[in-house]
């Protein structure tokens, strides 16, 4: 089988290579899948220069999510059957024809979404529903920010902030990404490059701010939000892409009694995998109800996944790219 694979950490385009490989042999706990489509993230660029929180042994190959179809099922696999359509956490190998993958990381998916949805589903809807649901406990009229909303977890956040009946912002780095979050439903969307998102919280809010901020960015902007949280908010850090961790003094945590809730989302999977199998069937409901629906960037081919690699690192991405076998 072809699989795309890395050697050497580094830059994606001097350490990427599309290899023949031999097709993986799961275990009596695993199922083989064959992979339709993969979703592209902007971590994988991290794994790949060797800098994501999580190392992978080299060689490896990259990709952290995909949909396919099971070909083969272990004896102690429960919960999937040969001819079944699944999402997958793959954590790394998404990139590849085939998959071997655990029943606790499989989910089923309505048989109404294309491929191309279903790639661009599982991390993106898992993280925000566990962001809002399960770390900050949003409530109905709550104001939630979400910040780079244009992106695939902000797409994923404002279509599920709105179903839980919260009034949403949304912040995104031109005119045009901030037309797509009201599109999707934001009640207010802003081009952070030409308005102060602080100020604008504050008008909207008539200076009481957000209740739940999801802060995918880091940096700058999990600072300014500190400015921009409401009397008991929850601010919750799910990503640096802005490539700067931030740090926190504790008094201004104290001043307006709010929580920071971090989310890592994939380690549900290792310490309470039900919780995520639950869910996934909630998320399934809201997008047969037309709640949500994922947003495909673009549609790459496979041998084309550094071309949507490059549109992720140059920010020209607007959901979440897709590689398609």
């Amino acid at each position: 089988m072809r699989a795309w694979t890395v050697k050497e950490f580094g830059p994606f385009r001097e350490h990427l290579e599309l290899l023949e490989v031999p097709e993986p042999v799961p275990d009596k706990y695993s199922a083989l899948v064959r992979v339709r489509a993969a979703g592209v993230n902007f971590p994988d660029l991290l794994v790949i220069e060797g800098g994501y929180q999580v190392r992978p042994s080299l060689p490896f190959t990259p990709g952290f999510e995909a949909i396919g179809h099971v070909v083969q099922v272990g004896t102690e696999c429960v919960g999937v059957s040969v001819g079944d359509r699944v999402v997958c956490w793959a954590g790394i190998g998404a990139f590849q024809q085939y998959l071997s993958v655990q029943a606790s990381s499989m989910f089923h998916v309505p048989q109404s979404m294309s491929d191309a949805e279903g790639a661009a589903f599982l991390v993106s809807y898992q993280t925000a529903y566990f962001a809002l649901v399960h770390r900050a406990k949003i409530a109905t009229g709550e104001v939630l920010l979400v910040h780079g909303g244009a992106g695939a977890l902000g797409t994923a956040a404002i279509q599920i902030g709105k179903a839980l009946g919260a009034i949403v912002i949304a912040t995104a780095s031109n005119s045009e990404k901030a037309a797509i979050c009201r599109d999707l439903g934001a009640d207010h969307s802003m081009n952070c490059s030409t308005v102060d998102f602080v100020e604008e919280v504050k008008t909207i809010t008539k200076g009481r701010g957000a209740d739940v901020i999801i802060d995918p960015i880091g940096g700058e902007f999990f600072d300014r939000s500190l400015k921009s949280i409401a009397w008991e908010g929850r601010l919750v850090p799910i990503g640096f892409t802005s490539g700067i961790i931030p740090s926190i003094g504790a008094n201004r945590v104290l001043l307006k009694n709010i929580s920071i809730v971090g989310l890592f989302w994939s380690t549900y999977l290792t310490h309470n995998p039900l919780i995520t199998q639950a869910a996934q069937e909630k998320l399934n409901s809201l997008y047969e109800q037309g709640l949500i629906r994922p947003r495909v960037g673009e549609i790459f081919k496979m041998d084309e996944l550094p071309l949507a690699l490059a549109a992720i690192e140059e920010r020209r991405t607007s959901g979440k790219n897709v590689i398609v076998m």
